[in-house]
């Protein structure tokens, strides 16, 4: 299977774990990702808040890239696919200001989540595992940009959403219901607002270990990245320590397919997610 991949500017960067992960899963199930030529920043997560023009066209440069190629487009960072996605309904619908472009509103728009349970990807994924990810407990964390608004992501299960939750159950893991899959991390306030960022993230990890959960997961380089480097100051606000592993649902992927480079993703995380995969004899 050919598609087109954009990996924006985290997956090469801050979601380097990520990226190398996706590319590692995609080559074991035969998936041949075809980087986008001379891709350029979406515009994420500052260019719609300061010039809307400029925020349209950025995505929509890499969207007829994409078109040329004539292949379904595969984006894992959330953020990229929501300002993708924006941009196709803002060209598709005429909405203004008009943007002029070549850009027919052609191209299949898919998260890599979505696209990997699609059902020849699963089959493709039971046929791989090596190594079912048994005892590990998580729960699922999409974030804000997957799924919403439904009139842009196109997402049909926008409130309880279920893709990861079916990929992980397949891998062997528990995965345990909770209400706050969908709730806001802080996103890009890290920067500007680390104390609100600070104050979303321990309630998020405050939720899962309520549930049992040992890990969370998720799919969003933004995401990960709040829940991973924010629990020193967690720790603080709480007044003892918090040390709760957050993956990249492609990370998991890899090590149940038996992935020689997965100790080599792991060990970027801030928090050490090691330790735990070393007691359920995962590592």
């Amino acid at each position: 299977m050919r598609v087109s991949y954009y990996p924006g500017c985290s997956l090469h960067s801050t979601g380097l774990e990520y990226g190398k992960s996706t590319v590692d899963v995609c080559k074991v199930l035969d998936i041949e990702l075809n980087e986008l030529t001379d891709w350029n920043c979406c515009g994420a997560s500052s260019a719609h808040c300061t010039d809307e023009v400029l925020a349209i066209e950025l995505a929509t440069r890499n969207l007829v890239t994409a078109e040329d190629a004539g292949l379904d487009l595969v984006v894992p960072c959330a953020a990229c696919f929501q300002r993708f996605k924006v941009a196709e309904k803002h060209i598709q619908e005429g909405t203004k200001p008009v943007i002029e472009t070549s850009y027919r509103g052609k191209v299949p728009i898919k998260h890599l989540l979505d696209f990997l349970i699609e059902e020849d990807n699963l089959t493709g994924i039971k046929g791989k595992i090596k190594k079912p990810l048994k005892g590990l407990k998580a729960v699922c964390y999409y974030g804000c940009l997957i799924t919403r608004p439904p009139k842009v992501t196109d997402a049909k299960n926008y409130e309880n959403p279920q893709a990861m939750d079916e990929l992980l159950s397949l891998l062997g893991m528990e995965v345990l219901p909770w209400s706050y899959k969908t709730d806001c991390c802080g996103g890009a306030l890290m920067l500007s607002r680390p104390d609100i960022v600070a104050q979303l993230t321990g309630k998020l990890i405050q939720k899962a270990e309520e549930t049992g959960a040992e890990c969370i997961v998720t799919a969003c380089p933004l995401c990960q990245a709040n829940l991973d480097t924010k629990q020193s100051v967690i720790s603080k606000n709480l007044g003892r320590e918090v040390r709760f592993p957050a993956f990249y649902f492609t990370e998991l992927l890899g090590l149940a397919f038996g992935s020689e480079e997965a100790d080599g993703w792991l060990k970027k995380h801030v928090v050490d997610p090691c330790e735990l995969l070393k007691s359920k004899g995962l590592l």
